[in-house]
């Protein structure tokens, strides 16, 4: 298993590195319909997380789990999907962020300089 890094990864990179595991398999990446049950998979393991942080109690013997692993999970299929597909997920990202920022520009309240956390995240651990 690969230590976690420091270091900051690019969706490029990400895409190399998945594409490098996935091409040394002769059966390459899953179809586009498998790979989005993968997908609808990977949200409901996102979701049982969420809902564990939240109140809601575990089954006897089942953990609270790892969001932060169920998103690198939900990372990696979409990243096969991206692949399978020949897509730029840089650019893709490129466009959305283009997109929400002149859209919803005006549409929520902005902070005053300086106040809270950055993103209006959870503080880093």
């Amino acid at each position: 298993m690969t230590p976690p890094s420091e270091q900051v990864l690019t969706f490029q990179q990400a895409s190399a590195r998945v594409d490098a595991y996935i091409s040394q398999f002769r059966e390459g990446y899953f179809p586009p319909l498998l790979m989005l049950a993968r997908l609808t998979e990977e949200v409901g393991e996102v979701a049982r997380v969420v809902a564990h942080m939240n109140g809601k109690t575990p089954k006897p013997g089942e953990d609270v789990g790892d969001l932060e692993l169920e998103l690198a999970d939900l990372l990696f299929v979409m990243v096969c999907m991206a692949n399978e597909r020949g897509l730029s997920l840089e650019r893709g990202f490129e466009r959305m962020m283009e997109k929400v920022e002149t859209r919803d520009a005006e549409r929520w309240t902005r902070k005053e300089a300086g106040s809270g956390t950055p993103g209006g995240g959870a503080e880093r651990e």
